[in-house]
């Protein structure tokens, strides 16, 4: 993990866009995808893949994340959305195409009323599409890939997201036929495969720990972008949980259920510092899951 808020992205990612340092991310590359973004509680979230050309949360835009075509939106507090308009405007400045925003039905009207707001006051024309989701919707970007809705536990009513890819298999009863017996037994309309699904990359927004609970393909994406709002042994976690959030304690009862192959835990409480942040985690899971969790801060 390192800082990349002065550097570039990606190269073929920035699609000739120049750097601009004007929002804080830390950066991670795992398996062929790279993960920038940064969390902070009541200050700002903001998430992009690459690769995958998807970011989630707008409560900041990078200069470096204007490229994406598409973003998914957890639930729209405003560290979560503030940077909506800036995202839009910025794209139709830069004579991109309008990019697609993806977010809770429920706040879709009122978003689409801000960004009237915001062009009546810039005079400028805000194009993106808007479209609304509910939980347990599928979304196919491409014929690789799809994105998937889950219903989180926040104080307002929140989403997150598992990123699949999927992927053609043989059918187990025709392991052992021949090439050409697949072939014949394809052109006469049988269906030799089936689709199979790996989740890439899971992202919880903010939630109290029955939004994982109740969503155990989160605990097996290969990467999971997660919330630790809160770590001090003497917050009271019933609140904690009250409030949609996620403590440090609830990681420890849950270690062994966590088989993604990296953690990302952000959205810190701004009442703590990083040294704060680092020891507290290093006591109660030492080793921090086999090297697997990583802190964003």
């Amino acid at each position: 993990m390192d800082h990349r808020s002065k550097e570039q992205p990606p190269e073929g990612i920035e699609d000739g866009i120049g750097s601009v340092d004007n929002a804080p991310t830390l950066s991670m590359h795992h398996d062929g995808l790279t993960i920038d973004g940064y969390s902070r509680a009541a200050v700002q979230s903001y998430w992009r893949i690459a690769e995958l050309k998807l970011g989630f949360d707008l409560g900041a835009q990078p200069w470096d994340f204007m490229s994406l075509p598409r973003t998914f939106i957890s639930h729209p507090h405003l560290d979560h959305i503030a940077a909506i308009p800036a995202y839009v405007a910025r794209r139709r400045m830069m004579k991109m195409e309008r990019p697609t925003l993806y977010l809770p039905d429920y706040a879709l009207s009122t978003v689409d009323q801000m960004l009237k707001v915001f062009t009546r006051l810039d005079r400028g024309r805000m194009p993106c599409e808007l479209v609304p989701l509910r939980e347990n919707q599928e979304i196919d970007l491409t014929r690789e890939l799809l994105v998937t809705t889950h219903a989180m536990k926040h104080s307002i009513p929140a989403l997150g997201f598992i990123v699949w890819e999927k992927r053609r298999k043989l059918k187990a009863q025709f392991a052992n036929w021949t090439g050409d017996q697949i072939r014949d037994a394809r052109l006469s309309g049988v269906e030799v495969t089936a689709e199979t699904r790996i989740p890439l990359v899971a992202y919880t927004g903010d939630t109290a720990p029955a939004g994982l609970d109740r969503n155990p393909d989160m605990f097996r994406a290969k990467i999971l972008i997660t919330e630790m709002t809160f770590l001090a042994p003497d917050h009271r976690k019933d609140l904690i949980h009250k409030d949609g959030h996620m403590h440090l304690d609830d990681f420890v009862e849950r270690k062994d259920l966590f088989l993604n192959e990296q953690i990302i835990c952000g959205h810190f409480s701004v009442r703590y510092n990083k040294p704060q942040i680092q020891r507290w985690v290093d006591k109660a899971l030492p080793g921090r899951l086999d090297g697997r969790l990583k802190l964003w801060v």
